[in-house]
């Protein structure tokens, strides 16, 4: 019986392996897939007139004998009925918070949606092989994986496509999504392109990021979404992750020296005349350290945590004023901590309102008494994505098919969602910090 929910849980122990927990009857009314478009007419390729070709048997004979295997295992996936008992694979060395988040909001999400006739094993490992041998005890057709959380160990589990089972990880590599791995987690591509795509014609946009791994992910995708986009790239800089350069770069991306050159001659000029519309001009100057004629509208500060909150108020010590040059951040910004700080008023970044999630954050504190964090989101939409599979009674070709529809999306706590190339996306607002709070602006 949970502690904190009138639902049953039953526990085995088994060696290696700490903690089963079976959450029973699933039945969740949220998730209903919306058809957003009808389904294009197939074309057919033009009448054309050609020589009659060379057949070689042989190869016809493979390619008949390739078309008809591929038939059969369409077949098999589209007859295997989903396994009703899901397993959710939790490594040792995973953050021992997320990983307490992520249980106590699987068994939420169950309480709360009503979740019936689905049995939920936790399953927790130690390395790869204690993985590798969770699986391949569990290697019936139709049966689904909630995890793992880290890539490391995303990397293994693609070993086991062929057995017709399917793996919702919580990776956060795209490379990792192919074939029966499925990713759900926040994707910054997904999240630049939505920002991006808002801008219009007007909007000439710097970016300036750290030399780690994010800024290096930022800035490769960066090229790719701005032709998309109606703005265009004018300048990058980059900084050191320990922030030892960064106050170099800010300068060299806002051309600092080169402002405060010409703002000093022109203060020069108005100096040495005598009329009064120079003298009063010349004192308007005097309040400026450069001029402010920038050569983009927007910058767009790729950084997240301490290091965002550390940067952010160099724009304006350096004389980019975020009063005239629209400052942006990705998803990562989209936290009450940056809410308050006074260079972000007035930035802008892509996500949805708070509002949308504000009943599942006061129920989980109020049940669970501490904070929720920002991530727990993504336990509660994979449930209500399952519930939805298993309430439907879809068989393994149906889930499948249904995951590779990008026309069918999800009703989920950060906005509707559906999947491309294995990587959930979603449907984003642009929203704007004011005064600890953001709001919708488109």
């Amino acid at each position: 019986m949970s502690s904190r929910l009138p639902i049953g849980v039953a526990t085995i122990e088994r060696p290696l392996i700490i903690l089963f927990i079976y959450y029973i009857f699933i039945f969740i009314i949220s998730c209903t897939p919306v058809n957003l478009s009808k389904q294009a007419p197939k074309n057919t390729p033009e009448n054309t007139v050609s020589e009659k070709p060379v057949i070689n048997k042989n190869k016809i004979g493979e390619i008949e004998k390739e078309e008809h295997k591929e038939n059969k295992d369409n077949k098999i996936i589209d007859n295997v009925v989903l396994d009703r008992t899901i397993i959710a694979l939790f490594a040792e060395d995973d953050d021992e918070q997320t990983t307490k988040q992520f249980l106590n909001t699987f068994e939420l999400g169950i309480y709360n949606l009503e979740v019936k006739n689905i049995n939920l094993q936790i399953e927790f490992f130690e390395n790869d092989k204690e993985l590798k041998n969770i699986i391949e005890q569990n290697l019936s057709p139709g049966q689904l994986f909630i995890g793992p959380i880290q890539s490391k160990y995303t990397k293994v589990i693609n070993n086991y496509c062929n057995h017709n089972l399917l793996f919702f990880s919580f990776s956060s590599q795209s490379k990792l999504a192919k074939d029966c791995i499925y990713l759900f987690n926040f994707f910054p591509k997904n999240e630049l392109s939505q920002l991006l795509l808002y801008l219009n014609e007007d909007a000439h946009v710097a970016l300036l990021y750290p030399e780690n791994e994010y800024g290096y992910l930022i800035n490769s995708f960066i090229d790719e979404i701005i032709f998309e986009s109606s703005a265009i790239l004018v300048n990058r800089s980059s900084y050191k992750n320990d922030l030892s350069n960064v106050r170099e770069s800010i300068k060299e991306l806002g051309k600092y020296e080169l402002r405060k050159y010409e703002l000093n001659r022109q203060k020069q000029i108005l100096s040495s005349k005598k009329d009064e519309k120079s003298k009063k001009r010349l004192k308007k100057l005097e309040r400026f350290k450069t001029t402010s004629d920038y050569d983009f509208t927007h910058i767009l500060i790729a950084d997240y945590g301490l290091n965002l909150l550390q940067v952010a108020p160099l724009l304006p010590f350096y004389d980019i004023d975020p009063n005239i040059v629209q400052f942006m951040g990705t998803g990562v910004i989209d936290d009450k901590t940056f809410f308050y700080e006074p260079s972000l008023q007035g930035a802008i970044f892509p996500g949805v309102p708070e509002t949308r999630r504000t009943n599942l954050i006061n129920n989980y504190k109020e049940i669970y008494e501490e904070e929720f964090l920002r991530i727990s989101t993504l336990p509660y939409d994979l449930i209500g994505l399952i519930n939805f599979i298993y309430t439907k009674e879809y068989k393994l070709g149906d889930v499948i098919k249904l995951l590779n529809n990008p026309n069918k999306k999800f009703d989920g706590i950060d906005g509707n969602f559906y999947f491309k190339e294995n990587m959930i996306e979603r449907d984003l607002n642009i929203l704007k910090i004011n005064n600890g709070n953001s709001f919708v602006i488109n």
